[in-house]
């Protein structure tokens, strides 16, 4: 069994004032104690939860705070976008923006599939009905 952990997890996870926040810390817990398998993320989920995490409270050190976290998640394997998976994304997107998912979305559903990855760990709703969403 495995997961991808999403943007939104690690965003509310780090930022007390989110209406998520408890879940998504319960939800990294279990992660982190192995409940869901081997734990996946991707540098597009880095980039745009560090970037998320600042807009949304404008602190550079939660925005900090935030990168950290995903950096230093025991047993996360940090998948790297490469020109093939970009090209998947790609063509996923002109399909799926529609229902509103965002390119760094596609991108993940491209990464869940090549290595065949279980489950997303999302607070976003707009997975539901392409992936198996633990939430």
């Amino acid at each position: 069994m495995s997961v991808f952990i999403d943007t939104g997890v690690f965003v509310a996870a780090r930022n007390a004032r989110d209406i998520n926040h408890k879940r998504a810390v319960e939800l990294l817990e279990k992660a982190i104690r192995g409940e869901y398998g081997g734990i996946f993320t991707s540098d597009y989920v880095f980039c745009e939860a560090v970037t998320v995490a600042l807009i949304r409270t404008g602190r550079p050190d939660i925005a900090a705070k935030t990168g950290q976290l995903i950096l230093a998640m025991p047993g996360t394997h940090m998948v790297f976008v490469d020109e093939e998976l970009f090209k998947d994304a790609w063509a996923r997107f002109t399909r799926l923006a529609v229902k509103g998912l965002s390119f760094t979305d596609c991108a993940t559903l491209a990464i869940m599939d090549r290595h065949k990855i279980d489950y997303l760990l999302s607070l976003d709703k707009g997975f539901d009905g392409l992936v198996r969403r633990i939430c």
